[in-house]
């Protein structure tokens, strides 16, 4: 990763927990059997990442990599619910991928402006006991606790969304050329590798609007981190089409041509694959211009289209803008192949499922369902913890104990609970 151009960070993101519910009884005067009325914790926060239109780098996340939502307001008497907790959303540039940095998996793909998916569920709220009134107990002496919300490390990695993209060698006047054709200011100077970030720019000609990007020189060895390429090469991943720029007042123009998509096909063949448009620059030059005969030349004898300008004199730029336009319309609606990888996000699942395991006589029990069951069981009531027996029976792990050799008294783990067999 470029230390100048922010495209890929690591963040840890945690959705908040739910809320506590609570045991309460009505209390009023004259009313001296009032019945239960604590309310429900409210559910915790969720994280979330949205594309943002006015963003193209990742460099927000340069001082702050981590981020929790807000948890649960709690239950309160007179059936009082808490509060959903405040959401929080990260906001990335259109075109972020988003990893789970254990796995690899892709979660979500964000490639429109509006894309908005979550990333870290926020946790349950737990029920007050006005949830537990049945007409057999009718003051129930019982709440639950909230859920901890879910919470993940994800790399986030961006590739700018561009329609067309400018490659080429160091020098070969990129910059100038964005600069040519859009609003977009690049560094511009005579020196190789002056372009350090991959720069955007919005072209117009007649009533059409396309995006270009200049990605920084590539050299020999680009795809394997040679220069700068490796960095920036998957930013014209996503482009439908590419302006090969070549340099008018280099010794070999057709070799450079040949090199640069020798490095592209390495990096990754699609890319080499990409309808290209070479374009002979800096045309105001003599050697360019003696060049231009034997480059057109070839270039028709390979069927790739060609062209010339001067982008410091402007000269061929517009005509060039139309022969982009062109191959833009001639590429059907989705020219891009079957995505290589699909986005999985989806939401946690309930497991049945657990396991038992013994060292030094202290029992461990893992397994989701139970220990959401135990994380959710408030202690300080003897309803709650009946009920979490009864809830183990149900799932199967108290006769798996015993037979597992548990004996009165023996320490056991159930999530970050340590509790004592009975």
């Amino acid at each position: 990763m470029s230390k100048l151009f922010f495209d890929e960070v690591k963040i840890h993101v945690e959705a908040g927990g739910g809320g506590d519910g609570c045991v309460s009884f009505r209390r009023e005067k004259y009313v001296p059997l009032g019945g239960p009325n604590g309310g429900n914790g409210g559910p915790g926060g969720n994280v979330y990442v949205e594309a943002d239109r006015h963003l193209n780098t990742l460099i927000s996340f340069r001082g702050h990599r981590h981020f929790k939502a807000e948890r649960g307001g709690h239950g309160q008497g007179k059936n009082k619910q808490g509060q959903k907790g405040k959401d929080v959303s990260l906001r990335v540039p259109p075109g972020t991928l988003v990893r789970d940095a254990e796995t690899g998996e892709l979660l979500a793909d964000l490639k429109a402006a509006s894309d908005k998916v979550p990333v870290a569920v926020g946790g349950r709220g737990g029920l007050g006991n006005a949830a537990f009134a049945t007409s057999t107990n009718q003051a129930p002496r019982i709440a639950e606790r909230g859920e901890q919300g879910e919470s993940r490390w994800l790399i986030l990695e961006l590739k700018l969304l561009a329609d067309v993209g400018i490659v080429g060698c160091p020098n070969a006047g990129k910059s100038t050329l964005l600069a040519a054709v859009s609003a977009a200011r690049p560094k511009i100077a005579d020196y190789p590798f002056t372009t350090l970030v991959p720069n955007l720019g919005m072209v117009s000609i007649e009533d059409r609007d396309f995006v270009m990007v200049d990605i920084p020189g590539l050299i020999e060895g680009a795809h394997a981190g040679a220069g700068l390429g490796h960095d920036f090469l998957r930013h014209i991943e996503r482009t439908r089409v590419l302006v090969h720029l070549l340099d008018g007042a280099s010794a070999d123009p057709l070799g450079d041509l040949d090199r640069i998509n020798e490095e592209l096909d390495l990096f990754n063949p699609r890319l080499a694959g990409k309808p290209q448009l070479v374009v002979l620059n800096k045309m105001d030059l003599p050697e360019a211009q003696k060049l231009w005969p034997s480059v057109e030349q070839e270039m028709g004898n390979r069927g790739v289209p060609a062209c010339n300008i001067s982008a410091a004199a402007g000269s061929g730029v517009r005509q060039m803008l139309f022969r982009v336009l062109q191959l833009l319309d001639s590429l059907p609606e989705e020219p891009e192949a079957a995505p290589e990888e699909t986005a999985v996000f989806r939401l946690p699942e309930e497991e049945e499922d657990f396991t038992i395991s013994v060292e030094d006589g202290v029992f461990r029990i893992q397994g989701k369902r139970v220990e959401r069951l135990v994380a959710r069981t408030d202690w300080r009531y003897d309803e709650s913890v009946r009920r979490l027996h009864r809830g183990l029976e149900r799932l199967g792990v108290t006769e798996a104990m015993e037979e597992a050799g548990v004996q009165e008294g023996d320490t056991v783990f159930i999530g970050d609970a340590e509790l004592e067999w009975s």
